[in-house]
């Protein structure tokens, strides 16, 4: 990182504006147009300089193009230099500091909030739409038994213990996981996809399953609660999927494990307008990354290759601490 370039791109009051965001989270290009009040083409040549002067990242998804921070003050990042520490502490104190600065920076966030939830809005009304199909629908990333049967072997020969169905839908993992779990947790924030779930997990007894209706931004648990996390085909309609697993990892316990279930990265655009996707697929690396920034050990992934779609298995366990045994396992669910 050279200083002249990084001086130059901070001289602008929109790229400053840029790099708060980013700060918070990665966003897409068309995202920071809509809250700049500017053209894509314009936020678009910001984005460049920043990028240029080594002060963010981008990251080509299908058609959209996100941006991350290369920057960091609290939590550097790898390979990041002092003088990048040194621009994220800059930003951060002008913040603090400069109150016309600061209230721009949260008009900003407020405007970006609005955005998002409007999305989700979105979401959620294509989910109590297609509830009842849900099962059907799902069948568009392939068969779900070739899947189904290697995540089983994923998470062997250990015990699944307490497990959390983030994102249960219409409780299909659940009820597919319930025989080897100690108890089984299921959430949705969706109320009609939670009826459904009921209806299909009332053969379950009543002292196994919970129904939870809620966000997976903002789990409704204490910390080290679970000992298995399963996002089935879920995690591509977060947002901010890294906030999401870090959430995760909080409900997780030591030596507990995440298990992702998702679409390999793909180019299928059609899968945001129609069926509200906000991610098209994660790559490898990426999962990796969010993973390992929210304090989970990643294991290799397993991959199904699909016509067109390919589905991942990605695992992690939290601190790589040794799994328990099943016998121990059975022994802390018997003292609940």
């Amino acid at each position: 990182m050279r200083i002249d370039p990084l001086l130059r791109a901070l001289s602008e009051p929109t790229r400053l504006r840029i790099m708060r965001l980013l700060a918070h989270m990665e966003l897409a290009v068309g995202e920071l147009a809509q809250v700049l009040g500017q053209s894509q083409p314009r936020v678009s040549r910001h984005t460049r300089i920043l990028c240029d002067a080594g002060l963010a990242e981008r990251r080509k998804e299908g058609s959209w193009v996100f941006l991350r921070s290369a920057v960091s003050e609290e939590h550097p990042i790898a390979g990041q230099s002092p003088l990048g520490r040194a621009a994220a502490h800059l930003l951060a104190v002008a913040e603090r500091d400069d109150a016309q600065f600061a209230g721009r920076c949260a008009e900003d966030r407020r405007h970006l909030a609005a955005i998002r939830a409007g999305r989700e809005a979105s979401a959620q009304a294509y989910f109590a739409r297609h509830a009842a199909e849900w099962d059907t629908l799902r069948r568009l990333h392939g068969a779900d038994e070739p899947v189904e049967a290697a995540l089983l072997a994923a998470l062997e020969p250990e015990p699944i213990g307490a497990l959390l169905d983030v994102g249960t839908g219409t409780g299909r993992m659940a009820q597919l996981l319930s025989a080897r779990a100690g108890r089984v947790t299921a959430l949705d924030k969706s109320p009609e996809m939670l009826r459904i779930a009921r209806a299909r997990l009332q053969e379950l007894p009543a002292d196994k399953v919970d129904l939870v209706q809620g966000d997976f931004t903002t789990l409704p648990f204490a910390a080290d609660a679970f000992d298995t996390v399963l996002f089935h085909q879920v995690l591509h309609y977060a947002q901010d999927p890294g906030a999401v697993l870090a959430e995760a990892a909080r409900v997780l316990r030591r030596g507990g494990r995440i298990a992702v279930v998702d679409l390999a990265a793909h180019e299928r655009e059609e899968l945001r307008e129609r069926h509200a996707h906000a991610r098209l697929g994660f790559s490898d690396e990426q999962m990796r990354a969010h993973l390992a920034a929210a304090g989970l050990e990643p294991a290799p992934p397993v991959a199904l290759a699909g016509d067109p779609l390919t589905v991942k298995i990605w695992t992690a366990r939290r601190d790589g601490v040794t799994a328990p045994t099943a016998a121990a396992a059975q022994d802390r669910e018997t003292t609940r």
